[in-house]
């Protein structure tokens, strides 16, 4: 019985092993392409950034800002002793985008979009849902691996 207590814990941990490397790979992905399609159309993001009613006192400073962390969050996915502090950037980042999108939805006449490549084609209400999306599955990532490491500790 014990035994059979253990593989099926260690068979939940390997699934959220795997889950928790999904997300990872999904939120390197997101924040590569978002970050190099910024960088690369630098000068349109930046006038994009100057166009929101919220941002443009601050557009010079975010517009390399923005790029900047989301390279850091990446790199933070992607290597395995720092993935959890990853994990909580990727969430805390897509929170703020959230509400950012959310604000200029409901207060604002002018809605510019600083979005680029396929992110640009979806809709505001669109990419809102794209991003309530990544935030769950980055708040998921977060809970699967606290359990792994809780897990792995008590072994």
């Amino acid at each position: 019985m014990i035994k059979s207590q253990n593989a099926k814990t260690l068979t939940l941990v390997r699934i959220k092993e795997i889950s928790v490397n999904i997300i990872c790979s999904l939120g390197i992905l997101l924040f590569l392409y978002a970050a190099v399609n910024k960088l690369v159309d630098y000068e349109k993001f930046q006038v994009q950034l100057g166009l929101s009613p919220i941002l443009f006192p601050f557009s010079d400073i975010i517009a390399w800002f923005i790029p900047i962390v989301e390279l850091i969050i990446a790199l933070l996915l992607l290597i395995p002793r720092v993935t959890l502090i990853g994990l909580y950037a990727f969430y805390t980042l897509m929170v703020v985008f959230t509400i950012y999108i959310f604000i200029i939805l409901n207060y604002s006449e002018n809605i510019p979009c600083s979005c680029g490549g396929i992110l640009e084609e979806m809709g505001w209400k669109t990419h809102l849902i794209f991003n309530i999306v990544f935030v769950i599955m980055a708040l998921a990532g977060i809970i699967m691996k606290t359990t792994i490491i809780g897990k792995k500790a008590i072994k």
